[in-house]
């Protein structure tokens, strides 16, 4: 009997249910995430009621670290507050917060992309600590194609088309992802400086999969089944990483037999091998604000990119590996700025979305 099927009929539902019953649930359960998943990836609706929990919906799909979605809203008469979640960091991986605060950068982006198609405008106060207030007014509805991009944006993980891009489209990126002075954007695109930039990504990458630590808060924000993705609603969905679905209790059983050292770097090497170009950001200064501001940048060029028909997907090992940080700053010429996120970019296949917890769960909603 092959290893995985007694590992099936050795745990969970199958071994209560059958494996008919199993296959019957499991079914069902990759219908409702396809059903919730189209429900919330959605653009951005001028006709729904409230339109304020319509624009959290949108800030929302942001992407953000391990999809732990970081963030609370806290809505007062015109203003809407992003606040950081202190429940759902990553100590870890992000010990001084720095991609908690880059992930609420990316939710206020959103929201500010998506406000005109809602017949709003939304301005951000930010403060030093990365306290954000949105300060919303009405405005005529006007679509755009970042707006409609933000429910075609995903984090695709996997290779993607190698060969580069036109003059345009890379200058469609550096300007919407250099349009903050704060934030310095260098593009990697030539071959040998790409190859460069994915020795760094390898080193981090060795460095973090050595660390048990961090192998086992990546582990534990994994959702290997249809069926767990479903009752979280966070997390790293197996399937939109291209991975097998699997029932959790097998999924988690087998994770340290298959995330290797030697098949996380076999896999790694192939998606930097197949990218068009890299994208790095660096900020003024190494404070709460700022990274913010990184985050803001980069999903301006994330929806660019979607824009063009681009994927784009996190590199960010050579930031979150402290020896690495400042070998990446000295190559890339940046002085006294430190890199804060870097991203890879290609032409790459349509992978399923992650889920996002519902509206009700991250917004508060208080008299003026």
């Amino acid at each position: 009997m092959p290893i995985l099927r007694r590992a099936l009929l050795g745990l969970g539902a199958t071994a209560t249910l059958g494996a008919g019953a199993a296959f019957v649930i499991r079914r069902r359960d990759a219908a409702a995430f396809d059903a919730l998943a189209a429900s919330l990836w959605r653009v951005p609706d001028a006709a729904a009621v409230p339109l304020l929990r319509e624009l959290v919906r949108c800030a929302t799909l942001a992407p953000n670290s391990h999809n732990t979605q970081p963030w609370r809203f806290v809505a007062e008469g015109d203003r809407l507050r992003v606040l950081p979640d202190p429940a759902r960091r990553t100590p870890v991986v992000d010990p001084d917060d720095h991609h908690l605060f880059a992930s609420l950068g990316c939710a206020v982006e959103t929201a500010i992309q998506a406000a005109p198609a809602l017949g709003l405008r939304a301005e951000a106060e930010v403060a030093r600590d990365g306290g954000t207030v949105l300060h919303l007014a009405a405005a005529p509805p006007r679509q755009s194609a970042m707006a409609t991009a933000i429910a075609r944006r995903r984090s695709t993980r996997a290779p993607f088309d190698p060969a580069p891009l036109d003059a345009a489209d890379l200058a469609r990126l550096a300007a919407a992802g250099g349009e903050d002075p704060r934030v310095g954007l260098v593009l990697v695109t030539e071959p040998a400086r790409r190859a460069a930039l994915a020795e760094l990504v390898l080193a981090g990458n060795s460095v973090q999969m050595r660390d048990t630590a961090f192998v086992a808060e990546l582990a534990s924000w994994i959702r290997f089944s249809h069926g767990e993705a479903l009752a979280r609603r966070d997390g790293l969905f197996a399937g939109a990483s291209g991975n097998p679905v699997l029932p959790a209790p097998v999924g988690r059983r087998f994770f340290p037999h298959v995330f290797t050292l030697a098949s996380e770097t076999e896999r790694m090497a192939r998606q930097l091998a197949g990218s068009a170009g890299f994208a790095v950001f660096a900020a003024a200064r190494d404070d709460p604000a700022h990274w913010l501001a990184a985050g803001r940048a980069a999903q301006r060029l994330c929806l660019a990119a979607t824009t063009l028909g681009l994927s784009t997907a996190w590199v960010n090992q050579p930031v979150e590996v402290p020896a690495l940080r400042p070998v990446l700053s000295a190559w890339l010429g940046l002085g006294e700025r430190k890199p804060d996120l870097v991203l890879r970019f290609g032409r790459g296949p349509a992978l399923p979305p992650s889920l996002r917890r519902p509206v009700e769960e991250v917004l508060v909603e208080r008299s003026a």
